[in-house]
């Protein structure tokens, strides 16, 4: 107990004084052990008395302990040699980092260290349990063909990967700088290994040398490499496996935040469309009226056909609920800009600064929604793009049932009934201020499409963060689409994409596509 008090006091010392007390303790070890084996080998100078121990014990057994025991001192000398060794190493990079005016490590990373590193605090030892955490110097037994982690496969032009992402590129160019950046580390830190293998007058491994390497991330080990190089003989490919250990988790922030009183403008911009502004005032009525209570909403109308309409809608919810100052109509009496009426209901607001939503009609959300936009936006830090589920058209996912379930029901997130619009930008939270200062919407963009990417690129190209997620609580309605033969080539091209992914998923398409084939099958059978 009073070794482990000691231990424990001793390792919490400041490294200056370690390693002193180390130096001592081993010229102490050494001196024990050399006086212990001078005074056991030496004996005594009386016969009578050595002849009695040797009668008590045998010879074999007292030199097997003498062994034993050198033995063992020899360890410990050996142990604290390499404790003083690590201790000068270390002491020798952080004077190194204070020489060239690098920042102590802060209080918070020192504990989370304290937390998660083994009990010798050694940095090391935690890395290499990662790597034996990980599948790479073994396999693991895993339940289905589902968990398995594929590889993806660079070359030096090329990466070649299941998750495209955005691109929907099975192949690609690393365009974005930090993939580029790990992949050419990886390389150039085994050319490194390989070339110290190597005796330096002999021809040295280069990048020409590269042939393909493969990666994959587990998420809490970190990331394996395989790469293969050209060895300079014929037939023969030199593999060097290499490993990126996850490190520690560190304390970045906390903080808490009051949402209990941060209004939520909902800008809609509107033309036409009176069925679906029904379906969409009676969510906003019984999520945001009814529950939440802290919305507000600017409904931007373009021209004058079923203007009127628009108004008795809002005027009747007012009634029903007795909030008449909850909403504000603003009529444009021209063609429909969907940038130019998010821009004119954001500056339409008058009582300072306000958490916006640019919404559109085709869009149900939930209260959890409400309350993730106010916490994953922070003026003059973070803007929130979440990524909305957009359902499939109804008559096709619900075909073989006998009715289309009602609207509540379909809102579910499942590979059958929608899909992921990670190439949609138009639903968005941020503060008035930082739209504003980003320069709002390019209203030289007329029509549908285009002026959501304009605005992303602006936020992406500023230094405020992007929050990008998706959200399971905003959904997309299934409309029919149309596509407008005046929309420019680019427009038009993106509408008719969007158009194509809407429909269905690709199992149902093909369902739809070899449906005589399938009839044809099942006739055959009842014969």
């Amino acid at each position: 107990m009073f070794a482990t008090m000691m231990f424990s006091k001793f390792k919490h010392l400041p490294l200056s004084t370690r390693i002193p007390i180390l130096l001592f303790l081993l010229g102490v070890a050494v001196f024990t052990s050399l006086h212990y084996l001078n005074c056991k080998v030496g004996g005594s100078a009386d016969p009578e008395s050595r002849h009695a121990v040797m009668d008590y014990q045998d010879k074999d057994y007292y030199l097997t302990l003498l062994n034993e025991r050198e033995e063992q001192h020899k360890q410990y000398v050996a142990s604290l040699k390499k404790q003083i060794s690590e201790l000068k190493l270390e002491l020798a990079r952080r004077t190194e980092k204070i020489n060239k005016g690098a920042q102590p490590v802060s209080n918070d990373v020192v504990q989370v260290f304290d937390d998660h590193v083994t009990d010798n605090d050694d940095l090391h030892d935690y890395l290499q349990q990662q790597i034996d955490k990980a599948e790479v110097r073994h396999g693991f037994r895993i339940r289905n063909e589902y968990e398995i982690i594929p590889f993806n496969m660079f070359t030096p032009q090329r990466i070649y990967q299941l998750e495209t992402g955005l691109y929907r590129h099975p192949e690609e160019k690393p365009t974005r700088k930090d993939k580029k950046d790990e992949l050419i580390e990886a390389v150039e830190y085994a050319l490194e290994l390989l070339n110290s293998q190597k005796a330096k007058e002999s021809k040295q491994f280069t990048v020409n040398d590269f042939v393909e390497g493969l990666y994959r991330t587990e998420r809490n080990t970190g990331t394996q490499y395989e790469l293969f190089f050209r060895s300079g003989v014929s037939g023969r490919i030199h593999r060097m496996e290499i490993f990126r250990p996850f490190g520690p988790l560190l304390r970045v922030n906390s903080e808490v935040f009051d949402t209990s009183k941060a209004t939520i403008n909902i800008i809609l911009p509107l033309a036409g469309r009176i069925e679906a502004f029904r379906i969409f005032m009676q969510n906003y009525r019984e999520v945001g009226l009814k529950h939440d209570r802290r919305v507000f909403l600017t409904v931007v109308y373009f021209g004058q056909e079923h203007l009127q309409e628009v108004e008795n809608t809002l005027e009747s919810i007012a009634r029903e609920t007795g909030q008449r100052s909850y909403y504000k109509l603003i009529a444009l009496n021209e063609e429909f800009s969907r940038g130019k009426g998010l821009e004119v209901g954001a500056k339409a607001w008058d009582k300072g600064n306000v958490l916006l939503f640019f919404c559109d009609v085709d869009i149900w959300f939930t209260m959890d929604f409400l309350d993730r936009c106010r916490y994953s936006t922070v003026a003059g830090k973070k803007v929130f793009y979440p990524i909305l589920f957009s359902l499939y058209n109804p008559n096709i996912v619900y075909a073989q049932d006998s009715r289309i379930p009602p609207l509540e029901q379909q809102l579910t997130v499942k590979k059958d009934t929608g899909f992921w619009r990670d190439f949609g930008f138009g639903m968005t939270c941020q503060y008035l201020s930082d739209f504003l200062n980003i320069g709002g919407f390019d209203l030289d963009i007329k029509g549908w499409g285009g002026e959501d990417v304009s605005l992303y690129r602006k936020y992406v190209n500023s230094d405020l963060i992007v929050i990008r997620v998706p959200v399971k609580g905003l959904f997309h309605m299934y409309h029919e689409k149309t596509c407008d033969v005046t929309l420019s080539e680019e427009q038009y091209r993106m509408c008719i994409q969007s158009k194509a992914v809407g429909e269905a998923s690709h199992a149902q398409l093909g369902m739809l596509a070899f449906k005589e084939e399938v009839q044809a099958h099942k006739a055959s059978r009842k014969h």
